[in-house]
């Protein structure tokens, strides 16, 4: 072979080789790019310390008032009942609130008259949170925070009942919702802060 085909040859290798390396060069390029593209990201845990999402007494107020008007201040129900807590008449009278539309239009009022019948309520079942927290009545694990929920619903007499007979005298509102969804629902809440208070006022 002569000297020239042998230059040629050579320049054809070389480019062969110079191809077959570029290629290689840029297929690891790539698969890199689409590995980095196809990198599983999570997004960072933010606490934002949502007052309804803790098992105190906040959190157990406003789950209870999501329940009952889904913390409208100003909704009255076709039963009539007010506010954000759905309040009867009765029992603003028990509190002198005479003026609904004034009550409706006062978020602090709603939220004092609720503390207010929280007190009351548990003073009246003082004995009753004594018993029976802890227990387990019809499936339900009894807390102090379940007991005061069914006493918004149903009134303190009617959870004295169901308490005492062991779960064999029950409640439910014109609704249908019952003083055991509400032990179960709002049950686990830490209301300590809440003193009994037979007197209690706005």
């Amino acid at each position: 072979m002569c000297p020239q085909n042998r230059k040629i040859q050579f320049i054809k290798k070389f480019l062969f080789l110079s191809i077959v390396f570029l290629g290689f060069i840029n297929a690891t390029t790539i698969d890199k790019k689409i590995g980095t593209n196809n990198k599983v990201t999570f997004p960072k845990f933010i606490d934002y310390n949502i007052p309804y999402l803790q098992k105190n007494f906040v959190g157990f107020k406003e789950a209870l008032a999501f329940k009952e008007s889904q913390g409208k201040y100003t909704v009255v129900n076709t039963l009539g009942y007010l506010g954000k807590y759905q309040f009867g008449r009765t029992t603003l009278h028990r509190f002198n609130i005479y003026n609904t539309q004034a009550f409706l239009r006062n978020p602090e009022l709603q939220e004092k008259a609720f503390v207010a019948l929280c007190k009351v309520n548990k003073w009246i079942l003082r004995k009753d949170i004594l018993r029976s927290v802890g227990k387990t009545i019809n499936g339900i694990k009894i807390t102090e925070s379940g007991i005061l929920a069914a006493a918004h619903l149903s009134g303190a007499g009617n959870v004295k009942k169901f308490l005492r007979s062991n779960g064999s005298i029950r409640f439910s509102d014109a609704y249908g919702a019952s003083i055991q969804s509400y032990l179960k629902k709002f049950g686990g809440y830490d209301v300590s802060n809440i003193e009994a208070d037979r007197n209690a006022t706005i």
